[in-house]
């Protein structure tokens, strides 16, 4: 078993299946450290039972497995270490108790190799496909739930919860190939799914399984789609509806002998890795270890591909690159060595200090030449690597920005305003219709192709979040006093993305009177804090401007150093009602940025002296009370 985190996968291991493999006892600290050493970390040594105890109650943990079970955390690029047969292959050969096997692809013995042809209707859903056959393999019960826990690691993983590739296995003596890949009308596709008793058309499966626990969650995949992917046999059996199940007429069992596995995709280089995978981690029940039977896939176009590829290459670097990016001095041959722990195969090419690492087909996560430099870092041991002080180096201070913002938030606090946070990305009525705006007045980066309306651009103002924040909150007593400091993101031809990030403030007043006082005295309070005096010229100042999101004759616009900073005002009913709010409302939203510098030519800019913020202090304990 196995769970997912953002960076690691945790394998569930039952400890002395995983001692059998190893050839031998390890004790548990033993076992951690060889953990450790190969880059891994054992979480948690447990069992069943104890699992069930501690998240369900000792109630329901009785009957449940005492079988101690180790916990490890895996990098989730490594897909060569997502099984139980991949991880002891991993640490036998990086214990040099093992030398790294050597994948091939073999044609059939008799006849020629198993087909799968793409016809032109999958193109607009799922429109690539790689396949291989597994021949001759023997399984036991532990072997088989390690071969269904791969490709669910996979489908949860590099696949993107089926999004990219959904993997199908079969019992290749209960079906017959050519086999074709196409797409149908859901009404057209009618078969009987695995573990059901009675066939289903595809629109039926599609409500049945929105109560499913496990598929429900891959059905937006193809369910708005005209034609769902399917897969047939030469006699017309379906194979699998991908992504969302197979067949039950070719499931597999441990009776299975001959395993045809068939991977669909809309990303077909992540096909080919879960392909080498699946292919490489099982190899070794075949009755010849390691070897692969090929098969053929043709596109609609007629180009013949054969899978898997398995495919080795080769790399070169040198050991000088290696010595200085790890911070050792190894020889060219000690450093080879170290990789084949790893399982690169690696020698010294006799050119100099050069280095030739070959990559299996297993380590996918190989991209770059540091890649290969982290490996053997880690088979030299991180422990045994020399702490040296770097020639240079530096005092860390916060950016000045954020040391601002910081100093600010304490005092807006002090002031009886309460902190929101919302999501930097909102829909375009949120910024644009909803505060009386037209969206091209917004110079909103706009998001391609987004998952839902509620994230279609980045935020060009803070309101419309804390407006949405107190929507939420209407029951809670008011006055609902909330501010926001915040970034927002703004079209820039002149940088270099287009775009760049300011740095606002944001507060808003919501009570049974609009408050305009309050946020006025807001203002000052704040200007007080970052030592800007009232009056023209040097100091701040507000004048009367129009704005549609504000009621007319009730708004102002700031200025500081004669410049433009923000408005305040009392909000238009209209942009009240349009976030479902029944009281008035006023608001101030202004930029903080330009406070970095304490003269005009010194406004909006990022180049000011750490120190000059450092000493800025606020004089909080001269100040008169913060209420206004």
């Amino acid at each position: 078993m196995g769970s997912l985190c953002a960076d690691v996968i945790v394998l569930s291991i039952q400890a002395k299946v995983l001692q059998t493999l190893q050839h031998g006892h390890c004790a548990d600290v033993e076992f951690d450290e060889l953990c450790f050493e190969f880059g891994l970390e054992l979480d948690e040594i447990t069992s069943e039972k104890e699992i069930i105890s501690r998240e369900q109650g000792d109630s329901k943990a009785s009957g449940a497995s005492d079988v101690i079970l180790y916990k490890i955390d895996v990098p989730a690029n490594r897909y060569d270490l997502l099984c139980l047969e991949g991880l002891v292959r991993g640490l036998q050969v990086f214990r040099n108790k093992l030398e790294a096997p050597r994948y091939r692809r073999v044609s059939p013995v008799s006849g020629g190799p198993q087909r799968l042809i793409i016809t032109p209707e999958p193109s607009s859903v799922r429109p690539h496909a790689v396949a291989a056959v597994l021949r001759n393999i023997t399984f036991t019960q532990e072997r088989y739930d390690s071969f269904i826990e791969l490709q669910e690691k996979l489908h949860q993983n590099i696949c993107r919860k089926r999004s990219l590739v959904a993997i199908g296995t079969h019992d290749l003596d209960t079906i017959s190939g050519p086999f074709t890949y196409t797409a149908k009308a859901p009404g057209d596709i009618c078969f009987k799914p695995l573990n059901q008793s009675q066939e289903y058309t595809a629109s039926q499966l599609m409500s049945l399984y929105k109560t499913d626990s496990h598929l429900r969650h891959y059905l937006h995949i193809i369910e708005d789609k005209p034609v769902y992917p399917v897969i047939y046999d030469s006699n017309g059996v379906v194979l699998s509806m991908p992504p969302i199940i197979n067949g039950d007429h070719s499931k597999i069992t441990l009776k299975t002998k001959n395993v045809f596995i068939e991977c669909t995709a809309t990303d077909v280089t992540k096909a080919r890795i879960v392909l080498d995978m699946m292919v490489t981690m099982f190899s070794e029940y075949c009755s010849q270890p390691f070897t692969v039977e090929e098969a053929e896939v043709v596109y609609p176009d007629g180009k013949t591909c054969t899978y898997p590829e398995l495919a080795y290459r080769k790399e070169k670097l040198s050991s000088a690159f290696i010595n200085q990016k790890v911070g050792i001095n190894e020889s060219t041959e000690k450093l080879a060595q170290l990789l084949t722990r790893m399982c690169l195969r690696s020698q010294p090419t006799g050119v100099g200090d050069e280095i030739e690492v070959e990559i299996p087909p297993t380590r996918s996560d190989v991209i770059h030449a540091c890649d290969i430099m982290e490996d053997a870092a880690m088979a030299y041991g991180f422990n045994n690597i020399t702490r040296t002080t770097p020639r240079t180096y530096t005092v860390a201070n916060q950016f000045p920005l954020n040391k601002l913002t910081e100093l600010l938030r304490q005092d807006l606090a002090a002031a009886g305003f309460t902190e929101a946070l919302n999501f930097a990305l909102c829909s375009q009525d949120d910024i644009a219709d909803k505060l009386g705006k037209k969206i091209s007045e917004t110079k909103a980066v706009h998001i391609s192709n987004p998952k839902t309306a509620e994230f279609q651009v980045a935020r060009t103002t803070l309101l419309a979040g804390l407006l949405k924040t107190i929507a939420a909150n209407r029951k809670m007593p008011l006055p609902l006093k909330l501010f926001e400091i915040s970034d927002v993101v703004l079209q820039d031809p002149t940088k270099d993305v287009g775009a760049r990030n300011s740095r606002r403030f944001c507060a808003v007043y919501y009570n049974r009177s609009p408050g305009f006082e309050v946020i006025h005295g807001l203002l000052d309070r704040t200007m007080q804090l970052l030592e800007v005096k009232p009056g023209r010229g040097e100091g701040y100042h507000i004048q009367a401007s129009d704005d549609s999101t504000f009621f007319p004759g009730r708004c102002a616009e700031i200025f500081v150093h004669g410049k433009s900073v923000g408005r305040l005002g009392v909000l238009h009913p209209d942009v009240i009602n349009r976030f479902e709010l029944t009281l008035p409302c006023s608001a101030l939203e202004m930029d903080i940025e330009p406070f970095l510098g304490h003269t005009a030519e010194t406004l909006l800019t990022h180049d000011v002296p750490m120190q000059e913020v450092i000493t800025h202090k606020f004089p909080t304990s001269q100040a008169p009370p913060s209420r206004p």
